[in-house]
């Protein structure tokens, strides 16, 4: 793997973590969604129309599909998410899902894109991944929550792997700009979800009102996390980008047990380090 797709990967689930972790604090619904998409959109705006007016990138049927299909896709799974956050714990919810949607990317890419998995990619793959799980404490059948989080966990992460290869096919394949992609999905979801927010716009005046600069903190990394992972896609393969951006649950996990109280620090670094040990096999191979 290069340093290059390697960095943007790390780089990514830095933003990752930063915006599941106000997502979290915030505990919104479909209206924050809606808050934050509408930040982004005006955010990233000059950003779209310099693309469009530079690159001038040439989009046929297929790539407009697939931009479309993308919008559905993580509009699923913010909605997932969010509705887990709010009834489950972010340490069993988000590891679940970022456990579960490597393996299915890593299994799409295969049958769709023909990529190929080496012994050692997978060994490392799964290593990682066998390091989310625990990392969250296990499948924790005794906790009264753990069926809630465990569902709304597989669904997101079913939704991670259909996006992820989705999408890579669309900016690998079609040649369909990262940002723009990106842009769109969030101005998909600020129009799909313009019926709720005009619903509960005393809801979103107050959470801009009591949480401004977490909304903006999201609006800026939600994008920015997934933007670095599309650009990696264009010249990495997904069997090596999906497993990696599981750093992004250390990071997660950490701010759950640091800054949300959530406990079991020393356990959790312990399987932090077999998290890293497959990512350095898988990164080697």
């Amino acid at each position: 793997m290069s340093i290059s797709g390697f960095s943007l990967v790390l780089a990514a689930a830095l933003c990752h973590a930063i915006w599941n972790y106000f997502v979290k604090r915030i505990d919104g619904g479909p209206e924050l969604i809606w808050l934050f998409s509408l930040v982004a959109v005006i955010l990233y705006l000059p950003l779209a129309i310099w693309i469009l007016a530079v690159e001038q990138p040439d989009l046929g049927l297929p790539a407009i599909v697939f931009i479309l299909g993308s919008v559905v896709l993580h509009l699923g799974y913010f909605l997932l998410l969010q509705a887990g956050y709010r009834t489950g714990a972010m340490s069993v919810v988000y590891p679940v899902a970022r456990a579960s949607g490597p393996l299915l990317s890593t299994t799409f890419a295969v049958l769709a894109l023909n990529e190929v998995v080496t012994l050692q990619m997978g060994v490392g793959a799964l290593i990682i991944v066998f390091g989310v799980l625990m990392l969250a404490g296990g499948i924790r059948t005794d906790a009264k929550d753990a069926r809630g989080s465990l569902f709304f966990g597989l669904g997101a992460g079913t939704l991670i792997g259909a996006y992820t290869v989705w999408d890579a096919y669309a900016v690998s394949v079609l040649l369909a700009p990262p940002l723009l992609l990106d842009y769109v999905s969030s101005l998909g979801r600020l129009v799909i979800l313009a019926p709720v927010a005009n619903r509960n716009r005393e809801r979103i005046r107050r959470q801009w009102r009591d949480h401004k600069l977490g909304v903006i903190a999201i609006g800026v990394f939600s994008p920015l996390a997934y933007i670095l992972i599309l650009y990696a896609l264009t010249f990495t393969p997904v069997t090596y980008v999906a497993p990696l951006r599981e750093i992004s649950v250390l990071l997660v996990v950490l701010a759950g047990s640091l800054l949300l109280k959530e406990g079991r620090l020393k356990q959790r670094l312990a399987w932090a380090a077999v998290i890293l040990a497959g990512m350095a096999l898988l990164v080697s191979a």
